[in-house]
C-alpha cells in the first residue's frame, strides 16, 4: 500500500556466521548463501569453507531497495520473507568442465520487525535441510544447524503516524472440513483457492489468495499446535515453509467467533474433522494497513458487516519442462467449479479490545443476488476480477527457484502467477474494480441475472461443507479502556470512603477507667459516712425523715472539704476524665471561644454523670431496680418490617426503619441498596442515586453497586457516567450476565449498534458457559442420572440457594439428601417447556439461576415479599423474592440474558428500565411470550395500580402456566388490592395448597388470614396467622394471631400474641386497642387504663374497633380514666 516516502531506501541483509554445518563430502565442505527476497536473487556469498567444528564466517551482506511508489512496498515486507539458501560447492572431478553445486538447506528470515517500526535487529535462524541433505533436521537434544542474521536499515521505514495509526491484518486459513461427496483424490489435478479482498484507502481493493489445497480423505484430526506455512509456492526445504514462532492452536468450539459454536454441532463438527474428506491449506498470508486504509477498513467493516470468502476449484494445467508451451485461452467461467461462497461477519473486530477473531463458516453456492443482498459485493473475485488467476493456473519448470545467480527462466515464468495470483497485490497503478461497496453508496448499480443456479455450489450445503478461518489484527481498530482507566473514573466521580478508624480500645478503656474511679471514691465516701454515723444508721435510713438526711449531708460535705479529702477525691477522678476528653471527644487542642468551651463542658457534664450512675448501679445492684427486658430486633427483621411497610403503603414507617439499619451499620453497604430501591419506588432518584454512590464509596468493587449507579446514571441522562459504570462492571466481572446486558442496552440507548451487539454476544457467551459449567457440576453430584432416551443429556443449574435441574430431552432422577425431595422432585421438571422451543433453535436453551448469594435478596414492591426460609422442603428458596416469580414454578421457560437483567432490575424497584429489556425478551430467539414474561408485565402494572391491565396479563401467564403457583399468589394480591376478597381468597388458598410455594409467602399467609378475619372463621386465620409467625414473625402476624386468639375468647394466647407484637412495634394503635379490651376483660384495670391512654395517644382510625373498647369500659365499668 502507499508509503509517504517517495525516496527509495536500501534495506541490507547480512549473514555474519553459521553454526552446527555440515556438508555432503568431508568434515570440512566449502559453501556459499545465496540471498533472495522477491523472486529476486539478491546476490551470493563468497565461497567459505566450513571449520570442523561446524562454523563458518560469511560476513555477506546484500541489499535491495524500499520503494513503495515502485518498486518493494510495505506489503511486501509483511507477507514475503527473505531466503538464504546454502549450496555447498564440490570439488572438481576429472574430465568436468564446470564446478558441482549441490543445496544443503534453506533458512527464512521475516522481516516483521521494520513494520513494528524498528530501524535493525538481528535473529539466529534455523537453517531447514532439503530432503537428501546431510544437515540435521529439528529434533530434541539436537543442535539445530543456524544462520546468525543482522537486518539494517538508515531509519525506520514507518513515520510516527504509521506506527500509530496503521496495523497489521493477519489472515489464516486452515481447512476445509466435509467436502461434498464428488471431491475425489484420482482424476485431473485441481488446484482448491479460496480468496477474499481487503479494502484500501483508495478506490481499489487488494485480493488475499490460497491457493494449492491438500485433499484429504480423512480418518484423523489435524495435529494442535501446528505451523502456519507461508503462502509462497517453490521453497525447497520442507522446514521453510513454516512461519517462525506462529501456530494453529485450536480451541473449544463453545469460544469460537463462527457459525458452528454451540453445544448441537459439537457431534457434528467432530465428524467432520476426524472421518470426513478435508482441504487443508495452513497458510497465513499478511497485508499491512495504513493510516487511511485502517479507516476505510473500519468504516467498510461497519457498512457491510459480513464479507464474502470465496472459494472454488480450477483444474491445474502442466507446462512441459525445457518446452515453450502455449496456454489455449478457455472460456474463464467455464474452468471455475465448485464455486462457493462463506460469509464472515466482520462486526467482532470493532468491539472493543478485540483483535482476533476465529471460527467455522458455512459454503454456500455463489449466487450474485445473494451474494450483493449479504455483503454489498458486486464483483466475484475469482470469476469476474480472477481472469489472469485463472489463466496463469499452471505447474511444471524447475522447482528451485535459486538455481541462477540472477531472475531464472523459471522465475521469469513464474512471476506471473506470483505477481497476480497468491502473494503479489496489485500496484498502486493497477485498475481493478471495486469489490465491497458501502450501503450508502450512491453508485448506480446493474446486476446481471446469474446464468446458471450453481448446482455444483449446492452441494457443499447438502454435505455442510465449512470453513476454518482466522483473522488477526496487531492492534484493536476500537481501543479498550483499560481497568485501571476506569477505576481512576469511578474514582474520580465517587471518592471512596474507607471505613471510620475505630478507637473503640482507648475510648473504652477511659470510660472504663472513670468507672473504676467513680466506685474507688464512693467505697472512700461511704467508709467516712459509716465512720461518722456508724453503719447502723445506714440499716434504718429508711425511718429516717428528710431533715435528718439532709443535716447528715451537710456534716459530710464540710468533714470532707475540712479534711482535704473533697480535694483528693477530685485530683484522683481529674485523670480519668482527662482521658475520657481525649480518647472519647478526640479534644486536644484549645478552644477558640468562651462560648464552644462552655457548650462543651455541659455536654461533657451530662455524659460523666450518666456514667456515675451507670458505675454506681454496678457497685450497688442491690438498690438498682429491675430494667425491663428489651427484644432485639435485628437487622434483616427491621428489613422485613420495612417491607410489611412498603406493601401497606406506609412509607413514613418504611423509612423510620430503613434509617433504623443505617444507624445501626451506616457501613454495611447492603442497607444502603435496599433504602436506595425503596427510594426508587418512591420515584425520588435523586435520594436513589446518593444511597447507591454511597454504597460504591464503601465499596468500589461491588459489582451490584456499580450497576445501579449506572442505571440511575441512564434514567438521569447522565450517559458518559453510565458508560463508566457499566464498563467498569463487565472489567471488575467479566463472566457477569447482567453486567453485559446493561451495557448492551446502553448503547441501544446511544444507537450504537455494533457494541450492542458485541455486548449482548458476550452476555450469551457467558450465560452459556455457566450453563456448561453447572452441567459439569451437577453431574459430579449426581449420584444416578438415568437417561430415558437415547442421547439425552440433563440440563442442569446449581443456582446459588440449591440445585435446579430440568432437561428438554431426558428425565432425571437424583438421589437428594433428607428432607430435599419435595422441592428436587419437582424441579427435576423445571425446563420441561423448552424441548420445543430447543427443537427449533442452534442455540443451547436452558435456565439458570442467575442470583448472587452475596447479595441482599430485596423483592420488587408488587406485592410479594420476602420470607426467611424453612426448615425441610423450603431450605432451596432461602431468600428467594418476587422479581424471580416462576423460580421455583413446576414448569418454566428457559433463562434468557434479558430476563436475568429483568429480575435484578425488578429486585430495585427499577421499573422504567424494565419496559426496555422486556421488548428485548418479547424478541429474543430464546425468548418471547412466556409465564415469567406475563407475570412481571402484571407485577408493573399492579405497581401502577392499574388492574385492568393486570388481570390480562396474569390470564396469559395462568394460560402458559397453569400450575404455577407464583401466577396464582400474584392474583390473590390482584383481586385483595381491587376489593374483591372472595376471589383472593380462593387464589391464596390455592396458591398454599401447592406442594412448592410460591416465591415469597409472607403477604399471601398475611392477606389470607385478614380475609378469614373479616368473614368471621376465627380458627382458620389462628391456623394462618400461626403458619406465618413460625416463618416470618412481625408485629401485623403477631396482631393478627391475637385478634383471632381475641375473638375466639383465648385471652392468655391472646395476651401473649399482643405482647410479642407490641414488643416488635409499640407505635401501632390497633395492638394497644386489643390489649386495653383483653386487659377490660381480665379486669386489670390499670393496665387497660394505661392500654387505651396509649391508644387514643397513637390516634387509632378503626371508628369500630374504638366504638367496641367503649362498649366493654361501659360493661366493666372502668377503662376510660377521663370519666
Amino acid at each position: 500500500m502507499e508509503q509517504v516516502s517517495s525516496t527509495g531506501r536500501p534495506v541490507q541483509i547480512t549473514v555474519t556466521d553459521g553454526y552446527d554445518l555440515k556438508g555432503f563430502k568431508g568434515d570440512t565442505p566449502v559453501t556459499f548463501i545465496r540471498a533472495e527476497f522477491n523472486q529476486v536473487v539478491l546476490g551470493d556469498s563468497a565461497k567459505i569453507t566450513v571449520s570442523p567444528e561446524g562454523t563458518a564466517k560469511y560476513n555477506f551482506t546484500c541489499s535491495f531497495e524500499f520503494n513503495p511508489e515502485g518498486g518493494v512496498t510495505l506489503d511486501d515486507l509483511a507477507h514475503k520473507p527473505v531466503f538464504l539458501t546454502m549450496t555447498e560447492a564440490l570439488p572438481k572431478e576429472k574430465k568436468q568442465k564446470e564446478e558441482k553445486t549441490m543445496i544443503l538447506g534453506q533458512a527464512v528470515v521475516d522481516l516483521l520487525p521494520l513494520l513494528e517500526g524498528e530501524s535493525s535487529f538481528e535473529t539466529m535462524v534455523p537453517l531447514h535441510p532439503v530432503p537428501g541433505s546431510p544437515l540435521e533436521p529439528l529434533r530434541s537434544g539436537v543442535k539445530q544447524c543456524s544462520l546468525e542474521v543482522k537486518v539494517f536499515v538508515a531509519e525506520p521505514l514507518l513515520t510516527a503516524a504509521q506506527i500509530s495509526g496503521g496495523n497489521l491484518l493477519k489472515v489464516t486459513l486452515e481447512a476445509a472440513y466435509s467436502l461434498p461427496e464428488s471431491f475425489i483424490p484420482i482424476g485431473p489435478l485441481q488446484n482448491c483457492m479460496v480468496g477474499l479482498q481487503v479494502p484500501s484507502a483508495g478506490e481499489k481493493d487488494y485480493p488475499i489468495y490460497f491457493k494449492n489445497g491438500t485433499l484429504k480423505l480423512g480418518g484423523e484430526r489435524e495435529p494442535v499446535p501446528r505451523p502456519k506455512k507461508w503462502p509462497i509456492a517453490n521453497i525447497l526445504a520442507p522446514g521453510a515453509n513454516n512461519i517462525p514462532d506462529a501456530f494453529i492452536v485450536g480451541g473449544p468450539y463453545e469460544e469460537e467467533e463462527g457459525e458452528l459454536n454451540h453445544p448441537e454441532d459439537r457431534e457434528f463438527r467432530n465428524q467432520a474433522e476426524c472421518i470426513k474428506k478435508r482441504i487443508t491449506w495452513d497458510l497465513e498470508s499478511r497485508c499491512y494497513l495504513d493510516p487511511p486504509a485502517v479507516i476505510s477498513f473500519q468504516k467498510r467493516i461497519a457498512d457491510c458487516r459480513f464479507w464474502p470468502v470465496e472459494i472454488t476449484r480450477v483444474p491445474l494445467v502442466t507446462v512441459p519442462k525445457g518446452k515453450s508451451a502455449k496456454f489455449e485461452k478457455t472460456d474463464d467461467e467455464g474452468q471455475l467449479s465448485f464455486h462457493g461462497v462463506a460469509y464472515v461477519n466482520m462486526v467482532p473486530l470493532l468491539y472493543p479490545g478485540v483483535k482476533r477473531i476465529r471460527g467455522a463458516f458455512h459454503v454456500y453456492p455463489y449466487l450474485d443476488s445473494t451474494v450483493y443482498e449479504k455483503t454489498k459485493c458486486l464483483f466475484s473475485l475469482f470469476r469476474d476480477t480472477g481472469h489472469n488467476l485463472i489463466q496463469n493456473n499452471k505447474i511444471g519448470g524447475v522447482n528451485s527457484p535459486v538455481s541462477k545467480p540472477v531472475i531464472s527462466k523459471n522465475l521469469k515464468e513464474d512471476k506471473t502467477v506470483k505477481e497476480k495470483d497468491i502473494e503479489a497485490r496489485p500496484r498502486p497503478g493497477d485498475v481493478q474494480a471495486p469489490s465491497i461497496k458501502s450501503q450508502s453508496s450512491d453508485t448506480p448499480l446493474e446486476i446481471e441475472p446469474s446464468l446458471c443456479n450453481n448446482p455444483e455450489g449446492q452441494q457443499y450445503v447438502e454435505a455442510g461443507t465449512y470453513i476454518v478461518l482466522e483473522i488477526e489484527l496487531d492492534k484493536a481498530l476500537v481501543p479498550k479502556r483499560m481497568p485501571e482507566e476506569l477505576a481512576r473514573r469511578v474514582k474520580e466521580m465517587i471518592p471512596p470512603r474507607p471505613p471510620l478508624t475505630r478507637r473503640t480500645g482507648g475510648a473504652q478503656k477511659a470510660v472504663s477507667d472513670y468507672h473504676m474511679q467513680i466506685k474507688n471514691i464512693s467505697r472512700a465516701i461511704l467508709n467516712e459516712y459509716h465512720r461518722m454515723f456508724g453503719k447502723e444508721a445506714v440499716k434504718v435510713g429508711s425511718d429516717l425523715d428528710s431533715e435528718t438526711l439532709e443535716e447528715q449531708k451537710c456534716q459530710l460535705n464540710y468533714e470532707l472539704n475540712c479534711s482535704g479529702k473533697y480535694f483528693a477525691f477530685k485530683e484522683q477522678l481529674k485523670h480519668a476524665v482527662v482521658k475520657i476528653v481525649r480518647e472519647k471527644y478526640l479534644k486536644t487542642i484549645a478552644f477558640e471561644s468562651q462560648e464552644e468551651l462552655q457548650k462543651f463542658i455541659s455536654e461533657l457534664y451530662v455524659f460523666l454523670v450518666d456514667q456515675m450512675h451507670v458505675a454506681l448501679n454496678q457497685a450497688m445492684p442491690d438498690d438498682v431496680q429491675g430494667t425491663p427486658s428489651t427484644i432485639y430486633t435485628s437487622s434483616e427483621q427491621l428489613r422485613l418490617f420495612a417491607f410489611e411497610a412498603e406493601v401497606n403503603e406506609n412509607y413514613e414507617m418504611a423509612t423510620v426503619y430503613y434509617e433504623e439499619r443505617l444507624v445501626r451499620e451506616p457501613q454495611n453497604l447492603e442497607h444502603w441498596l435496599d433504602y436506595g430501591a425503596f427510594c426508587l419506588l418512591t420515584e425520588d432518584n435523586i435520594k436513589a442515586q446518593e444511597c447507591f454512590r454511597k454504597a460504591l464509596s464503601l465499596n468500589q468493587n461491588h459489582i451490584h453497586s456499580l450497576l445501579l449507579c449506572g442505571v440511575l446514571a441512564v434514567l438521569m441522562e447522565n450517559y458518559e457516567q453510565a458508560e463508566i459504570f457499566f464498563e467498569d462492571a463487565t472489567c471488575l466481572e467479566p463472566t457477569n450476565v447482567v453486567a453485559w446486558t446493561l451495557l448492551g442496552l446502553y448503547y441501544e440507548i446511544q444507537n450504537n449498534d455494533i457494541r450492542m451487539e458485541m455486548a449482548f454476544h458476550e452476555a450469551f457467551k457467558q450465560l452459556q458457559a455457566r450453563v456448561l459449567q453447572a452441567q459439569v457440576t451437577k453431574q459430579r453430584r449426581t449420584s444416578t442420572v438415568e437417561y430415558v432416551e437415547e442421547g439425552g443429556k440433563a440440563d442442569s443449574c446449581l443456582g446459588p440457594w440449591g440445585i435446579t435441574s430440568g432437561s428438554s430431552t431426558a428425565a432425571v432422577k437424583v438421589e437428594a439428601p433428607a428432607g430435599l425431595g419435595a422441592p428436587l422432585s419437582i424441579l427435576d421438571e423445571f425446563l420441561d417447556e423448552s424441548s420445543n422451543l430447543q427443537s427449533e433453535s442452534h442455540e443451547p436453551i436452558l435456565s439458570v439461576q442467575s442470583q448472587d448469594p452475596t447479595t441482599s435478596q430485596k423483592p420488587s414492591n408488587t406485592f410479594v415479599k420476602k420470607t426467611p426460609s424453612k426448615k425441610g422442603a423450603s431450605k432451596c428458596q432461602e431468600s428467594s423474592t418476587s422479581l424471580h416469580p416462576t423460580l421455583y414454578s413446576v414448569s418454566q421457560t428457559p433463562t434468557t440474558i434479558f430476563m436475568e437483567t429483568i429480575r435484578f432490575l425488578m429486585k430495585v424497584n427499577a421499573v422504567q428500565y424494565v419496559h426496555r429489556v422486556l421488548a428485548h425478551e418479547l424478541l429474543c430467539p430464546h425468548g418471547g411470550p412466556s409465564c415469567e414474561y406475563y407475570l412481571v408485565l402484571a407485577q408493573t402494572h399492579l405497581l401502577k395500580k392499574d388492574f385492568a391491565k393486570a388481570e390480562e396479563y396474569l390470564q396469559q401467564a395462568a394460560q402458559m402456566d397453569y400450575l404455577n403457583p407464583n401466577v396464582w399468589g400474584v392474583k390473590g394480591h390482584l383481586y385483595f388490592l381491587s376489593g374483591n376478597h372472595a376471589e383472593a381468597k380462593a387464589c391464596y388458598e390455592r396458591t398454599i395448597s401447592f406442594v412448592v410455594d410460591a416465591s415469597e409467602m409472607h403477604f399471601i399467609f398475611l392477606r389470607l388470614g385478614q380475609i378469614y378475619l373479616e368473614e368471621k372463621e376465627y380458627e382458620k386465620a389462628k391456623k394462618t396467622y400461626l403458619q406465618v409467625c413460625k416463618r416470618s414473625p412481625s408485629c401485623l402476624t403477631w396482631l393478627g394471631l391475637g385478634i383471632a386468639c381475641y375473638q375466639l375468647d383465648e385471652l392468655t394466647e391472646a395476651e401473649d400474641a399482643l405482647s410479642e407484637a407490641n414488643a416488635l412495634n409499640n407505635y401501632n394503635a390497633e395492638v394497644w386497642a386489643y390489649l386495653a379490651l383483653v386487659c377490660l376483660k381480665a379486669g386489670r384495670q390499670l393496665e387497660a387504663e394505661q392500654a387505651y391512654k396509649y391508644t387514643m395517644k397513637l390516634k387509632l382510625k378503626d371508628e369500630s374497633l374504638l366504638a367496641e373498647i367503649h362498649m366493654v369500659q361501659e360493661t366493666v365499668g372502668f377503662g376510660n380514666p377521663s370519666f
